[in-house]
């Protein structure tokens, strides 16, 4: 006999769940669910074809109960009344084992949850012939290149209820390429994420990478040191989600394993940092139920804010900003929707010597920057970046996809890959910044709803420590 489906939205689940730990566990217990339908596709390509095209659809329940005074969170991809009511038996057995948790910081009480962005029909339902459309276009711009990487579509449908009386849901919808073009001996990379799949070109995508590849062909070794640099967006990005992951964690910082200091010019007047997911496809609520809005992390160069959960506010004195995350009792809250921006829209940049000459290899908001350039790197990409020291943010890591040498503002020839070493904050601190490109674009995160807003920025110096092999 085959089970009975769950019946009803995602808020009518939440609400059977908080109902089921009333019966179970009493009035006592204290309990948030979360409720989220994922539609979840993916089509990939390699060697110039599309080589798998995959769909998933799913329900998954998140319950955090607090008996007695001790918590403990569970989920599961459930389906059925009767997996329903096992959750909630599980979480209740596994909350009675559980160590005490002195500082819990009590449920989110009632409050209006602001709409979330306009969720886009042809995206949230978009058909495998839709995605194929941009990888078939990126494969044809390439001319010849072999190609690589993937178009997704994601359509997130969330609820969330607590024994408090406070419920909400909201929907997000998102779209993102990713692809590289390659020739024998170099790569070329261009990505990004929209909320509408109709603003995703895989054709100018492709043209784009495959210029980069060929731009990058023969290039030279460069000695070890320090160097005036211009970061493309993806290589911003890195920077983004380091600076939000350990910077502007409010759990790190009450611990004082943070660089941030509240009030502190640490940053570059030109930089300006916001956290502001409704700005686009991000969620309206948190996974504890709190509201979210848009956050001033730094503000021309002065560290504003860093983000709260319930539990990193209370234990700080502070209010929860809305950014609880799954696991956020031991990692922490953490920005995940950060856009980074100059107090002008236009490029400030120092006087030109060349005229940057760049052919395919620089989109053209990040041509501006390369005319302030004496003698630096065009650096398009960072990958394999790893924490060395978590309180100043030192990260080495490599980079890849094209790097340049740039001489009187003109593009002169290809660099062989470096290997870094290099203090996040400090490369962004005052007088470090010398122009920021005045378009932002969106770059994807390995996880849907989560992104980056990165222009091109031009920095005073850059620590390159050896070459990608050693």
């Amino acid at each position: 006999m085959r089970a009975a489906k769950l019946p009803g939205s995602e808020l009518d689940l939440a609400g059977q769940v908080i109902e089921l730990v009333r019966r179970l566990a009493g009035p006592a217990a204290a309990a948030e669910v979360t409720v989220t339908r994922a539609e979840l596709a993916l089509t990939r390509f390699a060697n110039s074809f599309i080589h798998q095209n995959v769909g998933e659809t799913h329900r998954t329940v998140r319950l955090r109960l607090h008996v007695a005074g001790r918590s403990v969170a569970s989920s599961g991809s459930v389906g059925t009344p009767e997996g329903l009511r096992e959750l909630v038996e599980r979480t209740l057995a596994a909350v009675r084992l559980g160590p005490p948790d002195p500082v819990w910081p009590g449920l989110t009480p009632p409050a209006p949850i602001p709409p979330g962005a306009p969720v886009d029909e042809a995206t949230a339902y978009a058909e495998p012939g839709d995605r194929a459309d941009r990888v078939r276009a990126f494969v044809a711009a390439a001319d010849g290149l072999e190609t690589a990487g993937y178009c997704r579509t994601t359509h997130r449908s969330s609820a969330f209820a607590n024994s408090a009386g406070h419920s909400a849901r909201g929907q997000t919808a998102e779209a993102a390429m990713d692809g590289i073009a390659r020739t024998g001996g170099s790569d070329g990379v261009a990505r990004l994420a929209a909320d509408r799949l109709a603003d995703l070109d895989g054709s100018a995508l492709g043209a784009r990478a495959a210029g980069k590849a060929r731009a990058a062909t023969d290039p030279v070794e460069l000695p070890p040191g320090r160097y005036e640099v211009v970061l493309e967006p993806a290589a911003v990005a890195d920077l983004l989600q380091n600076l939000s992951a350990y910077g502007f964690n409010g759990k790190r910082h009450h611990e004082g394993q943070s660089f941030a200091e509240l009030g502190t010019a640490q940053f570059d007047p030109m930089v300006t940092l916001v956290d502001d997911p409704l700005d686009r496809s991000g969620p309206p609520f948190d996974v504890e139920g709190t509201p979210r809005a848009a956050l001033t992390l730094v503000d021309a160069g002065v560290t504003a804010a860093v983000a709260h959960d319930r539990r990193s506010a209370a234990l700080a004195g502070a209010t929860s900003t809305g950014h609880a995350v799954p696991g956020g009792a031991a990692w922490g809250p953490v920005p995940r929707n950060l856009r980074l921006t100059a107090p002008s829209t236009e490029a400030v940049r120092q006087p030109g010597f060349g005229d940057a000459r760049t052919g395919a290899v620089v989109d053209p908001d990040t041509t501006p920057l390369l005319v302030g350039v004496r003698r630096g790197l065009l650096v398009s990409d960072f990958w394999y970046t790893r924490v060395l020291d978590p309180k100043s943010l030192v990260i080495t890591g490599l980079t890849r996809n094209g790097v340049w040498l740039v001489e009187e503002g003109v593009i002169t020839r290809a660099v062989r890959d470096f290997r870094f070493t290099e203090s996040y904050p400090r490369a962004l601190g005052p007088g470090a910044v010398l122009g920021v490109g005045p378009a932002l674009a969106r770059q994807p995160d390995r996880v849907d709803g989560v992104w980056w807003e990165a222009p091109a920025l031009h920095l005073t110096g850059w620590n390159f420590t050896g070459g990608a092999s050693g």
